[in-house]
């Protein structure tokens, strides 16, 4: 019997010393992320985060095997600011991708302005630990060659340079504004080379999806990184879906767009499956910002963010909070929530601290390393002490904990709350408790007020605020003479 204990202590020793170092080896592999970042998605436009007429099962899946985050912000309520912070991790305010004199809050087609190559972009930072990197779908922080994502830090990009609503059609109706005669056809573009001019955008989300799982089947063996941000549902009033989801849906154009995105998203978690390398990937879903919603904002049409206040566009909560699901079989805590403020500038120290790469020193970084929050770790809480909700350059709100200030301001473009001839007081909701921004309760908490008025004035001094330079912000990138991007001018470069 002795004899037969001792024979089995060495078989256990003996795998243990074989088994062991694969463990080790499993372990010290490197993460993959995926991203997949859809196109004026509001908070309500999905079934985990209430939605009653559009179809999400894939994303029912997501959640109930991941993580929900209920307060994830982006730092704009639209698109080219928001993308450069979630490829930066800085306030587009810190990298002056916020406005620019020729085209507004948002870049167009053949703009001179673009995301600086001297910034340091989430893909270059994992490029230092031997990620491969690629990214599908809308850029949208310029369309010049040296502001093309492979001079960005990704190794491949299929997809278009701006906004699917940014046609030649919609360019000729602008005759000279923003240059609108001269706007090409929709550009499909393989790295710097545009390979159709005209696009159906019927066919984006397949044709991206597909893509994706390319990308993923062939980087398979080694660490990656997947940027994918969707078209989807887009700029236009009546977005596009292929004809497995058009007229589908029980929501019209908003929801069949939706619905194919739920079966996009149910691609790539299958074919991580099929690889098995599900355990080795954290895929993170959310929005650039929230929908723009219709005239009627009980409405689903053009999507909703309800509970929260607001439309897309603005420093609304339903503009800056968008839903956003966490998925990493093994790591991330299956049905669980996440209350705590975190926001899309984090996807950059995080994802460095995860892949042993550096963040950059010789800069600011509005963002933090959040894997407490996404691994559910008990207790921890949001690392903001001040988020700050900027129309273009004007300071409109600030944010620390439950409390969100709406600043007086004397004047301003557009604002969730404040009319014309409005404003000269200040607004304080709980977002927590009040979810909806229906109860302004500054004047039973003025300590709250002058607290967050003085966080306020931190980011003036810092950021900028109208009229007043900000002492740490950075440029955006400036050409001379940009060339539409066409068949013919990208094929000679």
């Amino acid at each position: 019997m002795k004899a037969l204990l001792n024979l089995l202590a060495l078989i256990c020793l003996l795998s243990g010393l074989f088994s062991n170092p694969l463990s080790a080896a499993e372990s010290n592999r490197k993460p993959n992320f995926i991203v997949i970042f859809c196109d004026n998605l509001g908070y309500g436009d999905i079934e985990p985060f209430g939605s009653t007429v559009n179809r999400t099962p894939c994303l029912n899946r997501m959640a109930r095997e991941g993580r929900k985050f209920t307060h994830f912000c982006v730092t704009a309520g639209v698109c080219t600011p928001s993308r450069a912070s979630i490829m930066t991790g800085c306030y587009s305010q810190r990298v002056g991708m916020h406005w620019n004199p020729r085209d507004g809050q948002v870049l167009r087609p053949i703009s001179p302005y673009g995301l600086n190559p001297e910034e340091v972009t989430v893909a270059e930072v994992l490029k230092q630990k031997g990620y491969k990197t690629g990214m599908i779908g809308k850029w949208h922080l310029g369309d010049q060659p040296p502001f093309l994502p492979t001079k960005q830090g990704f190794d491949y990009f299929y997809g278009i340079p701006y906004s699917d609503d940014m046609t030649q059609a919609v360019g000729q109706r602008l005759g000279d504004r923003l240059d609108g005669k001269n706007w090409p056809p929709l550009p499909v573009m393989l790295n710097d080379t545009v390979i159709r001019a005209g696009v159906d955008r019927n066919l984006l989300t397949k044709d991206y999806t597909e893509k994706a799982v390319e990308f993923i089947e062939q980087n398979k063996d080694e660490p990656f990184f997947l940027y994918f941000p969707q078209a989807m549902p887009g700029s236009t009033s009546k977005p596009f879906a292929s004809d497995a989801f058009r007229g589908k849906s029980k929501n019209g154009p908003w929801g069949d767009s939706i619905e194919e995105l739920d079966w996009s998203t149910g691609e790539l978690l299958d074919k991580l499956v099929e690889l098995g390398i599900d355990d080795d990937t954290l895929v993170i879903w959310t929005s650039d910002n929230g929908s723009p919603m219709a005239r009627d904002m009980n409405s689903t049409e053009r999507g909703t963010n309800k509970p929260l206040h607001g439309r897309g566009y603005t420093t609304s909560e339903g503009a800056f909070r968008v839903p956003t699901i966490m998925w990493w079989p093994g790591r991330v805590p299956a049905d669980t929530v996440c209350t705590e403020l975190a926001t899309t500038m984090d996807l950059l120290p995080t994802f460095a601290d995860l892949a042993g790469a550096k963040v950059p020193t010789d800069r600011i970084i509005d963002g933090h390393d959040i894997q407490s929050l996404i691994f559910g770790k008990e207790g921890e809480k949001s690392p903001y002490d001040a988020f700050y909700y900027y129309a273009m350059d004007q300071l409109q709100a600030v944010r620390k904990g439950p409390w969100k200030l709406f600043v007086p301001l004397k004047e301003f473009s557009r604002h969730p709350h404040f009319k014309k001839g409005e404003g000269s007081q200040p607004l304080l909701f709980n977002v927590v408790t009040d979810i909806s921004c229906e109860h302004n309760v500054a004047d039973q908490h003025p300590e709250i007020v002058k607290e967050l008025q003085a966080l306020a004035e931190k980011g003036r001094a810092d950021l900028g605020d109208t009229n007043r330079p900000g002492a740490n912000q950075r440029k955006a990138a400036h050409i001379e003479n940009p060339v539409p991007p066409t068949l013919k001018t990208t094929s000679t470069k």
